[in-house]
């Protein structure tokens, strides 16, 4: 009970149980949405087909989001989720928009090919 009670504030650990969940890769990528033309998008198939891949913030187009990309496995139950952060570079610092999981198979592959 105390450990799912815990993993309600850790998003790095299992939603299925509850262990603290491993980091296989993480990625940053460039968006192509501009300020003042964010929208929120969910469906993991609007970043397979938009994401693409750099190698460090300097890459990322001035006035262009960027998503920093987390694929997490749990050690107890194999579980995998990809975790998204999208993010606004302003002047050395990132300014997040919104922070969410994707579960999909066609994500998790996306992440692990790219």
């Amino acid at each position: 009970m105390f450990k799912k009670f815990r993993a309600t504030f850790h998003d790095d650990w299992c939603p299925d149980c509850y262990e603290k969940m491993e980091v296989l890769k993480k990625q940053l990528y460039s968006l192509p949405l501009m300020v003042g033309h964010y929208e929120s998008h969910s469906d993991a198939s609007y970043y397979i087909k938009n994401l693409t891949k750099i190698n460090k913030k300097a890459e990322i187009p001035p006035g262009f989001y960027a998503c920093g990309a987390y694929l997490y496995r749990c050690p107890n139950c194999g579980n995998q989720m990809v975790k998204l952060s999208i993010f606004l570079p302003v002047r050395d610092q990132e300014k997040y928009e919104e922070t969410f999981f994707i579960k999909s198979k066609e994500m998790i592959n996306y992440i692990l090919e790219n």
